[in-house]
């Protein structure tokens, strides 16, 4: 009977221990002073560094706060880290932040790039594969037996948009050779993997493409686009519900205005939207996303 009250008590100390260390956790969070962003690792990491560590500069110039770069693993690593309020402000694409939004009640759609609300993927082809061009949606059944590789399993210009497509030309995931098609991870290395040779076709989206076309990483006599997806609204920044509370009343609208205001000014401004591909940012909402959404369930990509 000793034994089995002990048992007991210490069950209740070990569960009584991770509630304290959960509810530390939340305090800790609650009153960090610095703001801290992330976004989907899309692409190279270096390049992403770069990116955001010039953005949190900025930013913190405009808040009068501490912000800081956290760089995260993969995609739905970013969506856990929202969802248990590691991260504060996140660059997600449609599908993963949508998922998101789902997890954290209360979040908020701030700003995408003025490319974002009519995006596009390209499918691309690998030149020693004899893939002709595809001019209609149906012509996709045309990649039916070849290996193909899509980005990220979250990614919505590498993965979901693609697949949804895809679907509408009647071509499954298993009439890809080896009945399955790949998954590089990104953009870049999808791009990399069909120039090379090692798959025949994949898909990215249209902004990597466009980059590296200009930056001269892509061999023409290598590589090729096939098809041009129609226009769908994809990446966009998220922020958490909690930040007025944490920063002070008007924090979050201040925060969407540094982000609208970012212009061509500066050096580092323009070096920021150089390395996002875009002109500028430009609001959006929440509303923006309820086809991402609905596509993500149909495909069993949101439950």
């Amino acid at each position: 009977m000793k034994k089995s009250i002990s048992f007991a008590t210490f069950i209740l100390f070990i569960i009584f221990l991770c509630v304290f260390q959960l509810q530390n956790r939340s305090t800790a969070r609650d009153n960090r002073q610095s703001l801290v962003i992330s976004a989907i690792p899309d692409q190279n990491p270096e390049r992403l560094n770069r990116l955001y560590n010039i953005l949190c500069l900025e930013l913190s110039r405009r808040l009068q706060v501490s912000v800081e770069y956290k760089p995260v693993i993969n995609y739905p690593a970013a969506v856990t880290a929202f969802r248990t309020g590691d991260l504060d402000l996140v660059w997600f694409g449609g599908l993963t932040g949508v998922q998101a939004r789902i997890q954290r009640p209360g979040s908020k759609v701030l700003a995408q790039r003025d490319i974002d609300e009519k995006f596009h993927s390209v499918f691309i082809a690998n030149s020693d594969s004899k893939i002709k061009s595809i001019k209609t949606l149906k012509e996709l059944n045309s990649l039916k037996g070849k290996r193909f590789t899509f980005g990220s399993e979250s990614s919505t210009s590498g993965r979901l948009m693609p697949q949804y497509f895809l679907n509408k030309a009647r071509v499954k995931l298993t009439d890809f050779k080896g009945n399955r098609p790949g998954f590089s991870g990104s953009h870049d290395t999808t791009l990399a993997l069909v120039q090379s040779g090692s798959y025949e076709a994949g898909v990215l989206n249209e902004q990597v493409w466009k980059t590296r076309l200009k930056e001269g990483a892509v061999k023409a006599s290598k590589v090729k686009v096939i098809w041009r997806t129609p226009p769908y609204h994809d990446y966009h920044w998220l922020a958490q519900p909690n930040l007025d509370k944490r920063f002070g009343s008007g924090f979050t609208n201040k925060l969407q205005k540094s982000l609208l205001d970012l212009n061509k000014e500066s050096k580092n401004e323009r070096e920021i939207l150089k390395l996002f591909g875009a002109q500028k940012f430009i609001k959006s909402s929440n509303e923006n996303y309820t086809n991402i959404e609905k596509i993500g369930r149909k495909l069993g990509k949101i439950k």
